[in-house]
Formats: structure tokens, sequence, C-alpha cells
């Protein structure tokens, strides 16, 4: 038996369903709990909004762009239950299947995935980066030393302490 993190806060069938899908991209189950839990502030719920006014929706943030290319959008998948929405969590990270060998890995294919593979010192998001200045604003709450530049060390930081609370005995569950 294996602890599951986040397992006992959600359903049966969510354990089921997160747990084929992880085996499907060859990941630790748990890494896609943990991403899923920072994603949704704990919540796990289909209908979480992005604060940051993005128009992100949901399970993984979906993007308004990003449920179009899956065919739905942001209305719909806020309207579904959690166990439904799923299946488009499991749609989206299909092309990454084999490609996702760390949590920076599962959770960059999340926030950004051109981080996936990058060594954990890698800038991601820079405030000095005249082309994309939004980008490091919108994330600006992972930049840990507050040197204006977020590395791939300092995301994957905030999502391994989901991992590690995940783990706790009264959020965990045994498969």
């Amino acid at each position: 038996m294996t602890a599951l993190a986040w397992g006992a806060r959600v359903s049966p069938l969510f354990r089921a369903k997160a747990i084929s899908i992880s085996n499907g991209l060859r990941i630790y189950p748990s890494w896609l709990m943990a991403c899923i839990a920072f994603e949704t502030g704990e919540t796990f719920s289909p209908s979480i909004r992005n604060a940051s006014g993005s128009g992100a929706v949901g399970l993984i943030q979906f993007m308004p762009s990003t449920a179009a290319a899956l065919g739905t959008s942001v209305e719909s998948l806020a309207s579904m239950s959690a166990e439904d929405q799923l299946s488009f969590v499991a749609s989206y990270f299909k092309p990454w299947t084999g490609r996702l060998h760390s949590l920076g890995d599962v959770y960059g294919a999340i926030l950004w995935p051109g981080m996936i593979g990058k060594q954990d010192a890698a800038v991601i998001f820079d405030a000095d980066d005249v082309d994309h200045p939004k980008f490091y604003l919108q994330n600006r709450g992972l930049d840990l030393d507050r040197n204006r530049k977020i590395t791939k060390a300092e995301i994957v930081a905030r999502v391994s302490k989901e991992l590690d609370r995940g783990m706790l005995p009264q959020n965990s569950f045994e498969v």
C-alpha cells in the first residue's frame, strides 16, 4: 500500500481517476494531487477561479484558451463535478506523457510548460523581461527571495509544501 497525498480530501472516484491519469502519464499520483491542491487552494473545487483575474478556473486552473483547445469552456468546466473535470485534466496532460520526471515538471506543465526538464536554477519569470512583464507580476508571490527573478526551484518549493501537507495522516489515503 502507498499513501496518496490529499487522498482523504477527495471522493473514492476522484482518487481512482487521479491514479489512473497518473499511471497513464507515468508519474507519481501524489505529484498530480499536490499540484491540484496548490491550484485550488486545497479545495479540489472544479469551479474555483484564479484570484489574479486571469480567467482561469478549475482543478489545474484552465485558461479560457486552453479550455477552448480542449473543446470546452471555462464556464462548462466550472459547472462540472471534480471527477468529470479530471477527464479534461487527463486530456491536457496527455501530450507530456513520459516527459514529466519530477514534481517540478508536472507543475511546469500547468504553470509554464517551458520549464519542463529545466534545472532548478533556471529563471522562469523575470521582472525585467520587457517582452512579458505581466508573467512576473502574475506570479510574484512565487519569488521567495524577492530578487525579481522566479526560478524553477522557487516554484517547486511552494508545490512541494503542498505535497508534504498532503502526505500528513489527516490528508493522505492508503491506496
